[in-house]
């Protein structure tokens, strides 16, 4: 420890331990986040926009079945089977591939914005048995994110959406119904009369074609949930199986990580801290590779990207006992430190998580040993000693 008469001469040292910075944040959870809020409350709208601003995974069930059919997995081709039939996918098989996401390896290293459950439908799993699969989560959420919103507000957004049967789009009110973007529209010109600066910007602002517009609007239809009966059905079941169970939810979790949000407001940027794993393009030489990179996307004011003490090993084989050399061409940054691998696969597993190629005792350099001698001299025998020993592969 440095004496009280060298800090006194350095009182503008840097006693950041990079190290044990590194090594906190690798065994660090990530942030993980759950959006409840009554039926229709934009609940799916916020946690995708968190999930892009925070960089984490976003789950929800028809994200979820999306994902795997386009992946191809077991359960992908399930779903598949089940909707060429023109069967709906059971309760249980959507709960099965949520809870499946949730413990992926990319989910283990950027976390998570649950949206959808627990779900109302009690088909497979009740909601207190739901509530107690979260609380039961390896990757328990930090923060509980309510959407609050009356009764009557909710039915008067619900039962104004329509949908236009060709995209899928659904709209709201005011982008549909002639009576509101009228109104919006007077309120906007007011404005801009208070406000001479906007003169130009309106001028280069061209109007829509009423004609196209009109064939527009007759093209959207209201869909069955939207109804305004339908709609009070759903809140009266929401009302009946689940506010009571993610009250107490609420109840059990710590005041500062629950947050509650007006659902009549648009929710504007919640949390702004993010995290990069960012994978740049590579030149001729490894030298000029870490030099123009070492200058590109500073994380702070003089603060340049450095050689991680891998150098150009490749992580990835390290951790599986072989020293493998990195291709310039997969060069990864992260935590301010770059490293470079030696197969699209090892980035691709890289990138979904590289906290189990980081953490103490990596890197540690394979040791192996060849063990020789005359036949029945014991060679086997001091091998898997030796194997069983050091946690190696005979």
């Amino acid at each position: 420890m440095a004496s009280q008469e060298e800090k006194g001469a350095q009182p503008f040292a840097d006693i950041f331990d990079e190290d044990e910075a590194e090594k906190s944040f690798l065994l660090s959870k990530p942030i993980c986040l759950i959006i409840l809020g009554k039926p229709g409350s934009g609940k799916k709208t916020l946690a995708r926009k968190l999930a892009q601003i925070w960089k984490c995974i976003f789950i929800e069930a028809l994200e979820v079945i999306q994902m795997n059919i386009h992946e191809e997995t077991e359960y992908g081709r399930k779903c598949q089977e089940l909707l060429f039939k023109g069967q709906s996918i059971s309760e249980e098989l959507v709960t099965e591939m949520i809870l499946k996401k949730i413990e992926s390896p990319e989910v283990a290293h950027f976390g998570y914005v649950l949206s959808g459950f627990p779900s109302l439908s009690e088909e497979y799993m009740t909601v207190s048995q739901q509530i107690e699969k979260i609380k039961n989560l390896k990757l328990k959420p930090d923060f509980l994110i309510n959407i609050k919103c009356s009764d009557y507000d909710l039915c008067q957004r619900i039962s104004g959406q329509r949908q236009h049967p060709d995209s899928g789009q659904v709209y709201q009110r005011n982008q549909w119904d002639p009576n509101v973007i009228e109104k919006h529209k007077k309120e906007k010109d007011q404005y801009e009369e208070d406000n001479e600066d906007d003169e130009e910007q309106e001028e280069e602002e061209t109007a829509e074609d009423p004609l196209t517009m009109s064939e527009f609007l007759h093209q959207l239809v209201q869909r069955p949930e939207d109804f305004l009966e339908n709609a009070e059905e759903r809140l009266g079941t929401y009302k009946d199986i689940m506010l009571h169970p993610l009250e107490d939810l609420m109840a059990e979790q710590d005041r500062q990580y629950l947050i509650e949000l007006d659902g009549n407001q648009q929710p504007d940027e919640l949390f702004l801290d993010k995290n990069y794993i960012r994978c740049y393009c590579c030149f001729n030489k490894q030298d000029e590779l870490f030099r123009v990179l070492s200058s590109h996307k500073l994380i702070a004011h003089r603060y340049r990207w450095r050689r991680s003490r891998w150098g150009q090993a490749c992580p990835v084989a390290l951790k599986e006992g072989d020293i493998v050399m990195g291709n310039r061409d997969l060069a990864v940054s992260f935590l301010g430190k770059m490293y470079v691998l030696s197969s699209p696969e090892a980035l691709k597993t890289f990138m979904l998580n590289p906290r189990p190629y980081l953490l103490p005792p990596m890197p540690l350099p394979p040791c192996k040993v060849l063990v020789f001698g005359p036949p029945f001299s014991g060679r086997t025998t001091i091998c898997n000693l030796i194997a069983h020993k050091y946690k190696g592969k005979v």
